[in-house]
């Protein structure tokens, strides 16, 4: 695992985060959902998340579940309670009175079992915002179990991601995070209504119409042109270079040049004076047209340069390119460490690493790491006392079996 950087702190946040004083009691669990509240954390909510006594099950995944628990789950507190007894109820009741939100992405019978689902939860709190996670919104799909996989394959991202016959998911689970990501955007949505009326709504998201979003730009396509789109690996390319090339040592840099000015630009930078005469070549879309027998041309031109020198004269002119890099690399990455793109973090087990925070700027601030991801438990006394219980309570709660602290 990465060891800390000695030089670096914990991140500067506002003094004032734009969330700060709301209050979002969460019911989640593998991504979706601890999305939603990651998001409210980083703005500034005090999120408490309630767990089951044997914890949330994204703690002990692996592979690449493996990183879930620590990345959705930082800027929170976590209460482990057995929901089933009625003491666990009771402190669920004390925690909604206070709470502005909401948020689950269980099945809505789990949460009617447990007297959590809207209409109770709406009866009693008018103005609380309750934000569910679903795999489909309301319609004929709505009963299904849905993954990211899942709405991945039936809503074509899967198709546009693979080659012709082999559909393959994206490489992140992008509509479960984006689909945290509306949640919190439709939550943040619903304070700001509830600032006019005084009332609460139900707020909810889905992965299956988040994936179609995804792809809507496809569908578009094809209402556009009226062809069908081809997958990714297939596509007719709007520009006349936009590829990878391997180059020197087998090494691969993606390399793109999207206009009339930038070819100009390329040729001179090379020397492809050839190329730039060639009235084949005149405009992006003959060069599109051209890419048989262009980028063939253009591979060999390049073969014997190395990524380095590639990358220098592209950044030099001012050309988009990209070396190709894997996941674990971006830990080193010099801009993201420079420009405080990762924050120090300590895993539930103690070790040190770092972790990606949102992609965002607030008053030239990036929303920092107030907490790490908790342990199971971590903040259960904490949170019992500030709505009014005493340590006689809890320690009868844990006697009991209802409530989980951390050794």
């Amino acid at each position: 695992m990465l060891k800390s950087n000695p030089l670096m702190t914990k991140m500067t946040v506002p003094k004032t985060l734009p969330l700060c004083g709301i209050r979002v009691l969460e019911f989640t669990h593998m991504v979706m959902g601890p999305t939603c509240g990651m998001v409210l954390g980083d703005m500034g909510a005090d999120v408490i998340k309630v767990e089951p006594l044997a914890g949330d099950s994204t703690r002990k995944l692996l592979g690449v579940g493996a990183g879930f628990y620590p990345l959705f789950n930082r800027n929170k507190k976590s209460i482990a309670l057995d929901l089933h007894s009625d003491t666990g109820r009771e402190v669920v009741a004390r925690l909604l009175a206070r709470a502005d939100i909401l948020s689950h992405n269980f099945k809505p019978a789990t949460m009617h079992k447990l007297g959590l689902d809207h209409a109770t939860v709406a009866a009693l709190h008018p103005a609380l915002i309750y934000v569910s996670h679903t795999g489909f919104l309301p319609g004929p799909y709505e009963h299904r179990t849905a993954l990211d996989e899942v709405v991945q394959m039936m809503g074509g991202l899967a198709y546009m991601t693979g080659r012709p016959g082999d559909p393959l998911r994206a490489g992140s689970s992008v509509n479960d995070i984006m689909g945290g990501i509306f949640g919190a955007m439709g939550a943040m949505a619903a304070l700001m209504q509830r600032a006019q009326t005084g009332k609460g709504q139900e707020v909810q998201a889905a992965l299956f119409e988040n994936n179609v979003f995804l792809v809507a730009q496809h569908m578009l396509q094809f209402a556009v042109t009226g062809q069908a789109p081809a997958p990714m690996p297939e596509r007719i390319s709007p520009w006349g270079i936009y590829d990878i090339f391997t180059v020197q040592g087998g090494a691969q840099i993606f390399l793109a040049v999207v206009g009339d000015t930038q070819w100009r630009v390329f040729c001179e930078a090379f020397g492809f004076t050839d190329l730039y005469a060639d009235t084949r070549l005149a405009t992006n879309n003959d060069r599109v047209r051209a890419r048989a027998w262009l980028l063939p041309a253009l591979r060999e031109r390049l073969a014997g340069q190395s990524r380095e020198e590639l990358a220098v004269v592209f950044e030099r002119e001012g050309l988009p390119f990209a070396p190709i890099t894997d996941p674990q690399h971006l830990f080193d990455d010099p801009h993201l460490l420079q420009t405080g793109g990762l924050a120090p973090m300590t895993l539930p087990d103690g070790r040190a690493t770092k972790v990606p925070l949102l992609p965002l700027m607030l008053d030239g601030e990036r929303l920092g790491l107030r907490r790490d991801p908790p342990r199971l438990g971590q903040h259960g006394r904490e949170v019992l006392l500030e709505v009014g219980y005493t340590e006689a309570d809890i320690v009868a709660m844990v006697q009991a079996g209802v409530l989980a602290l951390p050794e």
